[in-house]
């Protein structure tokens, strides 16, 4: 079940990626031809992006901390 939720979490988070970074919610051709080199182009500077990331050790996004962890944190300082 871990193992399942862990690769949809990566999926969505792609997916996210993908729609805040290059806009792929719409398409701004016709022609299927011209979307698909579209979409084509977007995976590819995606890919460059997190090509960057990884060669400069900077984490692609923060992760998420809850308000219980943010309490706890602020507790123990």
């Amino acid at each position: 079940m871990a193992a399942k939720y862990g690769t949809r979490a990566g999926i969505e988070g792609t997916i996210h990626q993908a729609v805040a970074v290059t806009g792929m919610r719409r398409a701004r051709y016709r022609s299927l031809r011209k979307t698909h080199l579209e979409h084509v182009f977007s995976a590819v500077a995606l890919n460059l992006i997190r090509l960057d990331a990884w060669w400069n050790g900077h984490p692609l996004d923060r992760t998420r901390v809850s308000h219980l962890a943010r309490l706890d944190l602020s507790l123990a300082a």
